[in-house]
């Protein structure tokens, strides 16, 4: 039997890795995007609501579970401490290495396969909390990319957004170099919200 707690991470990574495969097979998001139209489709068509409020509801429900994944699934405590550790760990072997005192580097260099582990282990633990993360945030984008205004639609509240030294513009049209307008008020609204959870919470980013 396969060792979850062992293992995880590592399965995780592996879950993570389709899953983001899965935005490059059409069949996949045009079918996940209908499924996930049935609950998301009436707010644009029988309540009207805009699309970019759309985007703005659903990137705060995003910063929210995310935030929330990663406060009960990432030992945030253990985490801060090896991070310390590792941060006064480094001014030693920078002062041994400077004073030339061959001996305590010596020393140190055997505490450091140590700090290293434990960084190894901080970081596999993220995996998990990505994958689950993933899972819920997929169908969302794949709704978002199937509802998205075809490019070249005239900007209309229901289409388009006004941003700031950009002015008005289309959900699907480019806001800056290679970044369309909705993915960069996505990120902005998502940024925000996880930000206030984050202090709220009491966590730090991943």
């Amino acid at each position: 039997m396969v060792d979850l707690k062992k293992h995880g991470p590592t399965i995780a990574l592996v879950f993570t890795m389709l899953v983001m495969l899965s935005y490059s097979i059409e069949w996949i998001r045009v079918t996940v995007g209908h499924a996930m139209d049935v609950v998301l489709g009436p707010f644009i068509d029988t309540l009207g609501v805009p699309f970019f409020v759309m985007i703005l509801i659903l990137s705060s429900i995003t910063g929210l579970y995310s935030s929330l994944v990663q406060k009960y699934t990432i030992d945030y405590e253990k985490m801060q401490e090896t991070q310390a550790k590792m941060k006064v760990f480094q001014k030693e072997f920078r002062e041994a290495q400077l004073s030339g005192d061959e001996k305590r580097v010596k020393k140190l260099q055997g505490r450091q396969e140590r700090m290293m582990q434990d960084q190894l282990e901080i970081s596999r633990q993220q995996f998990t909390p990505m994958a689950i993360i993933l899972v819920l945030s997929v169908p969302i984008f794949f709704w978002l990319l199937l509802r998205l205004p075809e490019i070249g639609t005239p900007v209309a509240i229901e289409t388009g957004i006004v941003m700031p030294f950009f002015g008005a513009v289309s959900l699907s049209s480019f806001a800056f170099w290679i970044v369309p307008a909705w993915i960069l008020w996505y990120m902005l609204c998502s940024l925000t919200v996880s930000q206030v959870i984050r202090k709220s919470l009491n966590i730090g980013g991943l």
